[in-house]
């Protein structure tokens, strides 16, 4: 946390890289969801199961759609299977270094079980149902991942799970209706990383309706912002194989690297070998 925990000015400079007025004093719930940043080494430190069961009743304290609550985690401490996930993604070793990693899921099967149960059809197999177990998940993990840093714990999404799904899917035992939205690395930092610099309000927030003119000149701002705190390896930028390393590479041209290649593409068709409709 900053000097100051409840500085606004130096919490919203350190977010946005850009100067703020002071403000009053934040209280410290909301000081420090803006001083949240990832954790990608971890202490060897076991998470105790009582400390994790409470932050779990927390993520299911997160808002869900019509409380049908559809989604579920898998747990995993086994240093074995946790590093063999690590070794699929490749990229990513200091996965294996967490003593906790969570899959969270999207869970459309217990709606159809509990259907079942009461002699009713399921009727809402759509793309619809689709996205309500996505948003109910990643709501709850957003959740864990606050109260997680509350207690001094930290945390990385890690969206990679979807890219070896047709591993991560049979190691899990995930029955049909069930899929990864994403998996997290949970233990105690090592060490605390920078805060990671966010785009301005004026390109994210947009008031009464849908406004980008200013696109241009604002992400221009924004990657200068950026390469000074943070600028980008030349050897690092993604899909660097495709397009080479380059020296002083924005922020949106690494998007754009990203963007340009397609990831995950056969996700649509694993959903549909998992019983959901999409239509």
């Amino acid at each position: 946390m900053p000097d100051t925990p409840h500085d606004r000015a130096a919490l919203l400079a350190a977010r946005y890289g850009t100067d703020a007025d002071a403000g009053e004093p934040l209280p410290p719930a909301l000081a420090a969801l803006l001083d949240r940043r990832v954790t990608r080494r971890y202490r060897p430190d076991p998470v105790p199961e009582p400390l994790l069961e409470t932050l779990l009743a927390a993520a299911q304290s997160a808002p869900s759609k019509s409380d049908l609550q559809q989604y579920s985690v898998v747990v995993m401490r086994d240093p074995v299977r946790i590093k063999r996930i690590a070794d699929w993604i490749g990229t990513m070793d200091w996965i294996a270094s967490a003593p906790v990693f969570l899959v969270w899921c999207g869970d459309m099967r217990r709606g159809q079980l509990l259907c079942d149960m009461h002699a009713m059809p399921h009727a809402n197999n759509n793309l619809d149902t689709f996205l309500n177990t996505a948003v109910d998940c990643a709501l709850a993990m957003g959740q864990f991942i606050a109260a997680a840093d509350a207690v001094g714990l930290g945390t990385c999404p890690i969206s990679y799970v979807r890219s070896h799904i047709e591993r991560v899917t049979p190691l899990l035992g995930l029955p049909a209706g069930v899929y990864p939205v994403s998996g997290l690395t949970v233990g105690w930092p090592e060490a605390r990383r920078k805060i990671s610099m966010r785009l301005p309000q004026c390109v994210v927030v947009h008031r009464e309706r849908y406004d980008d003119a200013n696109l241009a000149t604002e992400i221009g701002a924004y990657d200068a912002r950026r390469r000074a705190r943070e600028p980008l390896p030349a050897t690092g930028l993604k899909n660097h194989d495709i397009y080479g390393p380059k020296q002083g590479a924005t922020w949106s041209e690494n998007t754009a690297r990203q963007l340009s290649v397609p990831e995950r593409f056969g996700f649509a068709a694993y959903l549909r070998t998992r019983g959901f409709d999409l239509a």
